[in-house]
């Protein structure tokens, strides 16, 4: 009988969504997913909320670098009665899933950078966007200020969703690293990594597990924390990183 690649691996998944896609493939492949969320997130509903719907049409672009903050703008368009196709602005999006929550809003996207990071946008953006664009970056209340400061034109900002700490995770987790070898932990976020290091690393520290990270970004977030960072694939998603474990567990 083959020894399936996965095989006496644990994997946890630390981000705010789980999907069933994700835990088969890594049961498939021999290994135990365990889902434990460090964060979540929540929509920020405020006065303001009607005119930013009111006003989008008056931008030349819309901009999301998160998932997340998608599910919050058409929650948004839900709840004010907002149909998709009375949005006739173009829109930019960081990140595969961030683009495919769009367009199965029936929002197309019209630019999306070759690496899915912000600090990648800010560079190629521009060349498509032109020189004073009234752009709308839709954002979580965490997220860092790269496009704010990156971008050579100002950006309006709508902050539509919070990210934050979920402790409900935090002793199962605790739980896990002690008594459990060949630990694998994906971080899709600094936010998560944050969590990690402030409830969690102090009591196990950093060098009882290996660290997968999806993006560059989470990843200098880990280092920073003085931990190594033993997967972090090309493609900035979650299949590509449990694709890159695969490849280096099974070498």
């Amino acid at each position: 009988m083959q020894i399936k690649p996965l095989s006496g691996k644990t994997i946890v998944v630390t981000g705010s969504a789980s999907t069933t896609t994700v835990i088969n493939e890594i049961e498939r492949l021999g290994g135990q997913a365990k889902f434990c969320p460090l964060i979540d997130t929540k929509e920020i509903i405020d006065g303001n909320d009607q005119k930013y719907l009111t006003d989008v049409n008056q931008y030349n672009w819309l901009i999301f670098t998160s998932k997340n903050a998608v599910e919050a703008f058409c929650k948004k368009m839900k709840r004010l009665g907002m149909k998709s196709s009375q949005i006739q602005v173009k829109i930019a999006a960081v990140g595969t899933k961030t683009a495919e929550l769009l367009e199965d809003n029936d929002l197309s996207v019209s630019f999306m950078p070759s690496v899915y990071s912000a600090d990648v946008f800010v560079k190629e953006f521009p060349i498509i966007a032109g020189e004073q664009p009234k752009c709308l970056f839709v954002r979580g209340n965490r997220a860092k200020d790269t496009l704010k400061n990156g971008l050579p034109f100002a950006i309006k900002e709508w902050t539509v969703y919070e990210t934050r700490e979920n402790f409900t995770s935090i002793k199962p987790l605790i739980e896990l690293v002690h008594t459990t070898t060949n630990l694998i932990i994906i971080f899709a976020s600094p936010s998560a990594v944050d969590v990690y290091a402030k409830h969690i690393a102090i009591d196990v520290g950093w060098g009882q597990v290996k660290f997968a990270s999806i993006g560059h970004i989470t990843a200098a977030a880990i280092k920073d924390y003085g931990a190594e960072v033993t997967y972090m694939p090309k493609e900035y998603t979650m299949k590509a990183v449990i694709e890159e474990i695969t490849k280096r567990e099974d070498a």
